[in-house]
């Protein structure tokens, strides 16, 4: 938005001069856009972002996993209950802290990181956009949400 000395209190209050409704619409559309991909491998989006964080750290804690994705034990407890099921992962209470609860990946957990390899790829091309806006995207929203935090 440009200079809001530059812009009437109810020109600013339409729309299309927000931030937060194109931020809320692309995040709903990518989320869309993930659903055939996530669904083949009969995932969920918050699924599959709890798995990026295993695929990559192989255990954290259930704080951990909360801070990384922003979301509360509340919201993540049922969703990890759920993985547990479907034994892609294990829940165990920390032996030095009964408090907090590891998770770990299970064999099935680690099956389907090799089936979900091809999902950003895909993303991307369906995007059509290059990796270098891809970056230049992500580096900037990365910036906004750490100024958000």
């Amino acid at each position: 938005m440009e200079n809001t000395s530059q812009h009437s209190p109810e020109d600013l209050l339409k729309l299309e001069n927000q931030l937060c409704f194109p931020l809320y619409a692309v995040s709903r559309m990518l989320t869309k856009a993930y659903q055939p991909y996530l669904q083949a491998l009969d995932l969920t989006y918050p699924q599959y972002l709890v798995f990026l964080l295993l695929w990559e750290h192989e255990e954290l804690t259930v704080k951990e996993l909360g801070e990384k994705l922003l979301l509360d034990s509340g919201t993540l407890t049922p969703l990890l209950k759920r993985m547990e099921q479907k034994q892609w992962l294990s829940r165990r209470r920390d032996p030095r802290d009964e408090r907090s609860v590891i998770i770990g990946l299970l064999p099935a957990g680690r099956e389907l990181q090799k089936a979900a390899c091809h999902i950003p790829e895909q993303l991307l091309g369906h995007m059509g956009m290059s990796v270098t806006e891809f970056e230049q995207l992500r580096t900037q929203l990365n910036t906004l949400l750490t100024r958000l935090t």
